[in-house]
């Protein structure tokens, strides 16, 4: 890995986490629950753009490899969160909330799928009609 690929990568997780930290925090805010939204929203959101890119660096040319893991690896990469996901969840279990626990796993692990392919489809769509 090129030094020019590390630095894309470090730089876009700099970013990338400070957005977590923001929209998690303003989603919690907004959406004062029991349930995880922050952590909910910053995955969905993630996983939607995640879908728009990989739409666009497998159907275009316009990205070059250092824009691709500044994008992906390191703003996405930071921006998402399996590991607070997963203690999230196991939280919820350990104080007895099994469905509010269940609910937080479905909605991550399939939600995020889901917007990854919305926003896989969505990209290919606009691709495709600008063609």
């Amino acid at each position: 890995m090129s030094w020019q690929t590390i630095l894309a990568i470090g730089s876009g997780g700099f970013i990338g986490a400070v957005l977590r930290s923001y929209l998690n925090g303003v989603i919690s805010h907004r959406v004062p629950h029991d349930l995880p939204f922050g952590t909910l929203g910053v995955n969905l959101i993630g996983s939607f753009i995640m879908g728009v890119l990989v739409a666009y660096f497998m159907y275009t040319a316009f990205f070059s490899l250092h824009i691709k893991s500044f994008l992906s690896t390191g703003i996405l990469g930071a921006l998402t969160t399996y590991s607070t996901f997963a203690i999230e969840s196991f939280m919820l279990i350990e104080r007895g909330s099994l469905t509010l626990a269940f609910l937080n796993m479905g909605l991550n692990v399939f939600g995020t799928v889901l917007m990854a392919g919305g926003g896989f489809y969505t990209a290919k769509y606009f691709i495709d009609a600008a063609n």
